[in-house]
């Protein structure tokens, strides 16, 4: 109880780090070893301190490099899917339009990661284990919940806009793949379309430039050229480089890097 409410606490909310963290180190390493707390619990109290690191950069590296965080929501983002059977849990949603409590923890999770990826200047092989879980748990979603799906894909592109996210990090966790699923849907939600060309326009703006060592040269090609070649199998090569054109205008001409947010903006039939 005491675990959870720390949910209550806000962010904004000034608490010296002396007062909490040997303590709630403490705790998270008990349960890593003993897994002794609700998925409820545990999740409130990563809340309470990854919003505090955001302006303590020595609970980064904590956090990062001691306590695993990206270990950790990755495990805990696959014991919750896998806890939900989501077909049914459609079928319940729609009769009494509400989520069981694992969807709702999920979606706390993955609220909380999108601040976290844009953020986070720590990174390490974790991040893409856990990238690869927001990857699994978007497909498990995507025809049974769309607020976790939307929620996922926007997890996704918050990843892609941080430059110490390698892009080959955003291939080998199929990041790219779900997004190009995405715009591939029947019916498109503005949201999540505003977030996957977003996604795209990201990866061409970090790819730009050369590098000084020539090995690093050499991969960023490399990976250039895997990231086009999926684009172009999927028919989607001369759309994104439309839109980055249209970006980059946008930049010089209103000094605004937002794209819209009305899908129709960007497809005819829509």
């Amino acid at each position: 109880m005491a675990l959870l409410a720390l949910r209550q606490v806000e962010e904004y909310d000034i608490i010296e780090r002396d007062l909490f963290l040997d303590k709630i180190k403490e705790i998270f390493q008990y349960h890593q070893e003993y897994h002794n707390l609700t998925h409820v619990a545990y999740q409130s109290a990563w809340k309470f301190l990854i919003d505090r690191f955001f302006t303590d950069k020595v609970l980064e590296r904590i956090i990062v490099n001691e306590l695993h965080f990206a270990r950790e929501a990755a495990r805990e983002l696959e014991e919750l899917a896998n806890g939900v059977d989501w077909k049914r849990e459609k079928e319940e949603r729609g009769k009494e339009g509400k989520e069981t409590e694992e969807e709702q923890v999920l979606l706390r999770w993955l609220q909380k990661l999108k601040p976290y990826f844009i953020k986070c200047e720590l990174w390490n092989e974790e991040f893409l284990e856990l990238l690869s879980s927001v990857v699994r748990v978007y497909r498990a979603s995507r025809d049974n919940s769309r607020e976790i799906s939307e929620q996922c894909i926007s997890v996704i592109e918050a990843a892609a806009g941080n430059r110490d996210m390698k892009i080959d990090g955003l291939l080998k966790s199929g990041a790219v793949n779900v997004v190009l699923e995405e715009l591939q849907q029947p019916t498109l939600n503005d949201k999540m379309t505003f977030d996957s060309l977003s996604f795209f326009v990201a990866i061409p703006l970090r790819m730009k430039g050369k590098k000084r060592d020539e090995m690093e040269e050499a991969k960023r090609k490399e990976t250039k050229k895997k990231v086009f070649e999926k684009l172009e199998e999927e028919g989607y090569e001369d759309e994104i480089i439309c839109y980055y054109e249209m970006f980059d205008f946008l930049n010089e001409e209103n000094d605004d890097d937002v794209l819209s947010w009305d899908v129709s903006d960007y497809f005819v039939n829509a």
